[in-house]
């Protein structure tokens, strides 16, 4: 069997901490001992002091969604292990149905002034996570209604609005909620979240809106319990875009992962 000790390089800074992980070359068929899972590769990876990782002993990488890139080039991604579990109501899954979930419209509100165009920006490409790991999903952006961007307005499905709070960075809804509640409340402090970054953010909410729970309620988390109404639809992570880091999450950027695309299919479809 050939190994390369290039994840054991990269993993490290100086040539004192380059004695680590051994990862199969490719085309290898190693037992599963020997390849470390992604967290186990962070967690030993050097973190500089501006909180980017150092791989090839000084070539730096700034977050967890481009170290998982690399972890993956080396050895392939993982079996899915990172989780989406959906919300239930009365046991049943809560979960638009086949074809409202192909015409999710929203609108922005002008509330959001100088920030409109930084929202609705944001807005597209939280939603293309989702978009992008199913074909069945689709959020539809109708500007027309911004003007009047209220859940009053019944020309879309759900509105975004502004929101000044304490309590949270945004919040969002599930599909079984009342339609008065059914909006994107966004605060000031989204553009301030360092490596939350707004896409990420509403990425994580628009999670929300499909029925996805957050994953740190799973006994596994071992903290931040919420309740047992959910399903699983694949097996727990802590990386999932749906889990907070500060609840024993091991993303720090609330990046989507390639498992997390994996439930979404699991509950919509490819």
């Amino acid at each position: 069997m050939r190994f390369t000790r290039t994840l054991a390089l990269a993993a490290t800074a100086a040539a004192a901490l380059t004695v680590g992980t051994v990862i199969p070359a490719a085309g290898a068929t190693p037992l599963d001992s020997d390849v470390p899972s992604y967290q186990e590769f962070a967690a030993s990876t050097y973190r500089d002091i501006d909180g980017g990782y150092i791989v090839n002993g000084d070539e730096l990488i700034s977050g967890q969604s481009d170290l998982r890139s690399f972890y993956e080039q080396l050895v392939g991604p993982e079996t899915p292990t990172d989780g989406l579990i959906v919300n239930t109501v009365n046991g049943a899954d809560d979960k638009w149905s086949a074809s409202q979930v192909g015409n999710l419209t929203y609108c922005v509100s002008t509330k959001f002034g100088t920030r409109h165009a930084d929202v609705v920006s944001a807005m597209a490409s939280g939603a293309a996570l989702w978009e992008s790991a199913s074909s069945k999903i689709d959020f539809v952006y109708v500007s027309s209604a911004d003007s009047q961007c209220t859940t009053r307005n019944k020309s879309v499905l759900f509105s975004v609005e502004p929101v000044q709070t304490s309590q949270y960075i945004a919040r969002a809804f599930f599909p079984s909620s009342p339609d008065r509640q059914q909006n994107v409340l966004i605060d000031d402090s989204i553009w301030s979240s360092g490596a939350w970054t707004p896409t990420n953010i509403l990425g994580h909410e628009l999670g929300h809106t499909l029925g996805f729970r957050h994953e740190h309620t799973r006994p596994e988390s071992g903290t931040c319990f919420e309740d047992n109404n959910w399903r699983p639809l694949t097996p727990y992570d802590s990386a999932s875009i749906m889990h907070y880091p500060q609840c024993n999450g091991s993303s720090d950027d609330l990046s989507m992962t390639s498992s997390d695309r994996a439930g979404v299919v699991a509950l919509y479809g490819n």
